[in-house]
């Protein structure tokens, strides 16, 4: 069986899981359950395959098994459950299948619970409240005892089929992949919830090439979501050299970030469960940390973004301008420069249209970011590409290492015609992504696709960035032989007399 079948078989296992969920809550919230268990399976098969690999490396020795575990990646420690009165009532080690042993017990949902909990607790460096956003034992999400109990009988029943061991699964990507292409499914049932915690992996992979993150970089996102984003501009550095950093103000969604990074071998990464722009946790000597590399995908023209606190901002980020109370694109991509390292930081970011364009305080701000010459280039892509919206957007490229203030060129590329359109969702291809990317690479001028336009055009402009102004897609209306036309239409209604006097002929014969 090769790596992409393992992939499948394992996603079909656990998407078929999911039925014990649809039709029950929403798409947006039972992600959370099927997620985090799969998690537990996860840690639990890997554990078990390590305990085997000690009990033969140290002959049974259960002193040196149990000190060879405890300097794994994650601690699985035991659980004891007392009565009222102190007694011991049951013990067992935090597992999977420890769960699925007691799959029939009424308690189930609080017996996930304090696995759960006892879980965060052995590994507070990794999973410090990791699990507390999620309740097992909700009735409001899983309805009233009888009917949470079988739902979560079922949901056991259904990853207990599941070997997720190295040695049955092979490289443990494979794991990783498959929790990245979970996060895609749900959010594609999500509706207008999916943008919270998922950016379509053509997007990240081409915002990804774009800021070209090499060893050593640090790398940032200030709303990162589920962490798809992050770990596709990661893999672009070719190596475990770079470190990982994000943000993320929902709750449940940095919980899942915080899986993937584990799933992906990034548990090393620092992400923090705060709002961004009103308490920004990434910091360092009491400012703000700088990096080499920043991508996001902000929510679009976010509503009561933090204007109250931008004017008396500790971190100097709204020295531009202050963006309007009710869209806060601006914020976002202010707060992305201010975290960019100096001379040599680069930025990427997915913008709405109206950025690119919107007057006011916003066309200061950008005509403020211009005159710096830090906006490298503007790609725009194809409606229908994110989940929960049809508006299409844009990319926005960033660069600190161009000259401060001088009047460089800045690369528009209209990519909105090239794409693959599918029922419900339009999508990038591969070869849509390379020649986004080449063509930024090597600031090409493409007919129709890509100009390369001066300070000065820009200025011509007022600032205003929309991209038909730079990248001429119009096409001429093929001229009209009028004569052939004439003729065509002389033809036609010729016809349409004949077919008139046999109608009429068919009528009379019929008394009409």
């Amino acid at each position: 069986m090769n790596d992409q079948q393992k992939r499948n078989g394992i996603f079909n296992k656990v998407w078929q899981a999911c039925d014990t969920f649809r039709g029950v809550i929403d798409p947006a919230q039972y992600k959370d359950y099927i997620l985090t268990m799969l998690f537990v399976k996860y840690l639990s098969d890997i554990h078990k395959s390590k305990t085997a690999e000690y009990e033969k490396k140290y002959k049974g020795d259960p002193v040196r098994i149990q000190r060879a575990l405890g300097r794994e990646r994650f601690i699985i420690p035991e659980i004891e459950i007392r009565d009222t009165d102190g007694n011991t009532e049951d013990s067992f080690p935090a597992t999977f299948d420890s769960l699925f042993e007691r799959r029939g017990k009424t308690n189930i949902g609080e017996l996930i619970n304090i696995l759960l909990e006892h879980l965060e607790d052995a590994n507070k460096g990794k999973l410090h409240n990791v699990f507390r956003n999620i309740d097992f034992n909700s009735e409001a999400n899983l309805g009233q005892a009888r009917q949470r109990n079988t739902r979560l009988k079922n949901l056991l029943e259904d990853l207990a089929n599941l070997d997720l061991r190295p040695e049955a699964v092979g490289h443990m990507d494979i794991i990783g992949d498959v929790y990245e292409y979970l996060i895609a499914r749900f959010a594609a049932t999500a509706g207008k919830k999916a943008g919270e915690f998922y950016t379509p992996a053509e997007v990240s992979e081409t915002l990804a090439r774009l800021v070209a993150p090499g060893p050593g970089d640090r790398i940032s996102d200030p709303a990162c979501g589920s962490g798809s984003l992050l770990i596709r501009t990661a893999r672009q550095v070719g190596s475990d050299d770079f470190s990982l950093f994000g943000q993320e103000m929902n709750g449940s969604t940095w919980a899942l970030c915080k899986m993937n990074m584990f799933l992906h071998n990034m548990d090393s990464s620092w992400i923090e469960w705060e709002d961004t722009i009103r308490n920004p946790l990434l910091l360092e000597n009491d400012s703000l940390m700088k990096f080499d590399v920043v991508v996001a995908n902000p929510p679009f023209s976010l509503d009561k973004w933090g204007q109250e606190i931008a004017a008396n901002d500790r971190y100097g980020r709204f020295f531009r301008g202050i963006p309007p109370k009710s869209k806060g694109d601006w914020a976002f991509i202010l707060h992305m420069l201010a975290s960019a390292a100096e001379g040599k930081g680069r930025v990427g970011v997915v913008v709405p249209h109206g950025v690119l364009f919107r007057g006011g305080q916003e066309g200061k701000i950008r005509e403020a970011v211009i005159r710096e010459n830090l906006l490298d280039g503007v790609i725009g892509l194809p409606q229908n590409l994110f989940y929960g919206t049809g508006i299409p957007a844009a990319l926005m490229i960033f660069d600190k290492s161009r000259k401060p203030g001088g009047k460089g060129e800045v690369l528009f590329i209209d990519a909105s015609r090239e794409y693959e359109q599918n029922t419900n969702q339009n999508r990038l291809r591969e070869e849509d992504i390379e020649k986004i990317v080449d063509t930024f690479r090597n600031r090409k001028t493409v007919e129709k696709y890509s100009s390369l336009a001066s300070y000065a055009e820009i200025e011509e402009n007022e600032f205003n960035l929309n991209i038909p102004r730079y990248v001429d897609t119009f096409e001429p209306e093929p001229e009209v032989d009028i004569p052939a036309a004439q003729k065509e239409i002389e033809q036609i209604e010729a016809e349409l007399f004949k077919t008139r006097a046999k109608m009429d002929q068919y009528l009379r014969e019929l008394g009409f």
